[in-house]
C-alpha cells in the first residue's frame, strides 16, 4: 500500500499541474478572442493601471483608443506597446488627448474617439482623482474638481458614446471604481462621495440598457497600489482600527486589476469586488451591524491615525 502511494501521489500532482496549465492556456486564448478586433476605449491610459490594461488588451488584439491628459506620456505608452507587439496580431493604438476633469471638452473628444474607428465596442472608465483630508479643510472648489474627474467626466463620456452602442444594440461599459463606492472611510469625504455617485449611476444604467444587449460592469478594488509601495511592517496589533485600515488601504497591484478587468469583459460580469477578507467583512458589518461599524471608525478618528497617502 505504501509503495503504491509513493507512485500515485507524484502522478496525481503531475495530473493536477497539467490540468491547471491547460486551464490557464484556454483562459488566456479565450480572453484574447473576447476582445480581438474590438474597439476598446481606455481613459487615463497613462496611469499605472491604465498602462497594464493597455498592455493586456493590446496583446489580446483589441483596436485600442488610448486617452490621457498628457500627450508625451501617451506617446511613451504607444512606443512601449508597439516595441513588444506582433504587428500581424495587433492593431496600432490610436491616441486621444482627454482630461475628464474638464467636462466641457468631453463631448468634442467623444466625437474624436468615434472618428477613430466609427464605433466603440468597449468603454473602460478608468480615470480617477484622489484627495485626503478632514472635510472642513477641503474647499468646495476641490470637492467640485473631484466630482468632475470621478463622476461628471466619466458619465459625460459614457452618455456621448452610448447612442452608438444603442443603435448597434451591442457594447460593454466598464467602470473601474473603488470599494469606497460602497464603504466610506474618514478623511476621504469628497473621494468617497464621487465613487458612491459613480457606482449609483452605472447601477441604474445597467438596468436601462439591458434591453439593448449592452453590458455594464463595475470593478471595485480597495486601492490600486503603486508598483513600488508595499505595506510596512509597523506595529498595528495595538488597534483594531489600525489593523482594519491597513488591510483596507493597501490594495491590489495594477497587473492584478488589469487582468480582472479583462476577465470581467470576457465573462460579462456585472459587479466585481477585489478585496481581501477584511474589507469584504467590513462591508457586511456596515450593512448588518452599522452601529458597531461606526464605533470602530470613530475610534480610529479619535486616535488621530496618520493616514498614509494612496498612490
Amino acid at each position: 500500500m505504501g509503495v503504491t502511494a509513493v507512485f500515485i501521489l507524484p502522478l496525481l500532482l503531475l495530473g493536477i499541474s497539467g490540468l491547471l496549465f491547460i486551464y490557464q492556456e484556454v483562459s488566456r486564448l479565450w480572453s484574447k478572442s473576447a476582445v480581438q478586433n474590438k474597439v476598446v476605449v481606455l481613459t487615463d491610459a497613462i496611469s499605472g493601471l491604465g498602462k497594464e490594461c493597455a498592455r493586456v488588451f493590446h496583446a489580446g488584439g483589441a483596436r485600442l483608443v488610448l486617452c490621457g491628459k498628457n500627450w508625451e506620456r501617451l506617446e511613451t505608452l504607444y512606443d512601449a506597446l508597439i516595441s513588444v507587439a506582433d504587428p500581424s496580431k495587433t492593431f496600432t493604438p490610436k491616441l486621444v488627448l482627454l482630461d475628464l476633469s474638464d467636462v466641457s471638452c468631453v463631448p468634442d473628444v467623444a466625437k474624436e474617439i468615434l472618428d477613430c474607428y466609427g464605433c466603440v465596442d468597449i468603454l473602460i472608465n478608468n480615470a480617477s482623482m484622489k484627495v485626503k483630508g478632514p472635510a472642513h479643510k477641503i474647499s468646495l472648489e476641490l470637492d467640485k474638481k473631484i466630482m468632475d474627474a470621478n463622476y461628471f467626466g466619466p458619465i459625460t463620456l459614457t452618455k456621448a458614446l452610448l447612442p452608438d452602442m444603442i443603435s448597434r444594440r451591442t457594447g460593454q461599459i466598464v467602470l473601474v471604481n473603488n470599494i469606497q463606492g460602497k464603504l466610506g472611510i474618514p478623511f476621504r469625504t469628497a473621494y468617497a462621495a464621487s465613487k458612491h455617485a459613480a457606482l449609483g449611476f452605472f447601477d441604474c444604467l445597467r438596468a436601462e440598457v439591458e434591453e439593448y444587449d449592452i453590458v455594464v460592469s463595475t470593478v471595485s478594488p480597495t486601492f490600486v497600489r503603486s508598483y513600488h509601495i508595499d505595506p510596512g511592517q509597523g506595529n498595528w496589533e495595538a488597534s483594531m482600527w489600525k489593523f482594519f485600515f491597513r488591510k483596507l488601504t493597501y490594495g491590489v497591484h495594477p497587473v492584478d486589476v488589469a487582468e480582472e478587468v479583462m476577465r470581467t469583459v470576457r465573462r460579462k460580469k456585472q459587479e466585481v469586488f477585489m478585496a481581501n477578507p477584511i474589507p469584504k467583512a467590513a462591508m457586511y458589518i456596515r450593512t448588518f451591524f452599522p452601529e458597531f461599524f461606526f464605533a470602530v471608525v470613530a475610534c480610529g478618528v479619535k486616535e488621530k491615525l496618520n493616514v498614509p497617502e494612496e498612490s
